[in-house]
């Protein structure tokens, strides 16, 4: 059985404590208050495998809101002379230890983490310094590539997001159109890659490709506001921005390409849908 992951299990017989779960191998509890309401001994079952309180391997139907190597922005529940302890979702909370803390950590705050298995234990325990767990060393993305994208942390120079849990990237914020937090996950979009393999990505699809999706959503805005937005080429990009969450340079491109369609007219005082 793999800990820290959902495993696929058939179900073999019942006890006064719950249910044993077999792999073919080795068996597993089910505890009582995770048991469903209806089961036939023989089905199979996906449950989440971790260590209880006391060290034993255990299985819960619960989501946790983290699986071994991943990311998360949790919550901190306490902290005592060992580390943190984090909350994911189980009874029992989620451990990182002081040397795998980026900076110390604070009861009530969130951080984001990887989870990982520690071979000397075998317990999950978590690490906020996720640069560790990241490598640009061989690249498995291309320019344009579309990727899944989670926002690390915040500087003056932009914003710095993990690449299919696997890359680190840089997202400049300004090119960012929307409100973005730590932990968000987000589409994003290979913008460049260095010759040092560093990356930089985009929340929007690249050149020609872009106009299509923005097109549309000039289009939505223009249907929910009556058939007029009063933003045009000479409008401020702040006010484009407030509007439309996408750049000047984006919004003339997309209207440009909704005008020749004729879907809109462009007039002094803003833009017109045109009768559909």
């Amino acid at each position: 059985m793999d800990i820290g992951v959902f495993n696929t299990l058939t179900i073999a017989r019942l006890t006064k404590v719950g249910l044993f779960l077999t792999d073919g191998k080795d068996d597993v509890l089910l505890p009582l208050k995770y048991v469903p309401k209806v089961y036939e001994i023989g089905e199979e079952i996906a449950v989440f495998i971790y260590l209880d309180h006391e060290e034993r391997i255990v299985a819960t139907t619960l989501q946790p809101y983290i699986t071994v190597d991943d990311f998360a922005f949790l919550r901190v529940n306490y902290t005592n002379t060992f580390g943190a302890f984090l909350d994911w979702g189980l009874e029992k909370d989620l451990f990182v230890p002081f040397k795998e803390q980026a900076r110390p950590m604070e009861k009530g705050k969130r951080y984001l983490v990887y989870a990982y298995l520690d071979e000397k234990s075998n317990r999950i325990v978590a690490s906020s310094r996720t640069n560790k767990f990241l490598s640009n060393d061989e690249l498995t993305v291309t320019q344009g590539e579309e990727v899944d994208l989670i926002i690390s942390h915040i500087t003056e120079l932009g914003i710095n997001v993990i690449i299919n849990k696997l890359h680190k990237g840089l997202l400049y914020a300004n090119e960012v159109y929307k409100d973005i937090r730590t932990g968000d996950k987000h589409v994003g979009y290979i913008k460049n890659i260095r010759p040092d393999n560093k990356i930089d990505v985009s929340l929007q699809k690249l050149g020609y490709e872009s106009i299509e999706p923005n097109a549309q959503i000039i289009l939505d805005e223009l249907r929910a506001s009556r058939g007029f937005l009063r933003l045009n080429d000479n409008s401020h990009p702040e006010d484009i921005k407030t509007v439309l969450k996408m750049s000047k340079k984006t919004f003339k491109k997309a209207i440009g390409s909704l005008y020749k369609e004729k879907k809109i007219d462009i007039k002094p005082d803003g833009i017109y849908l045109v009768k559909e």
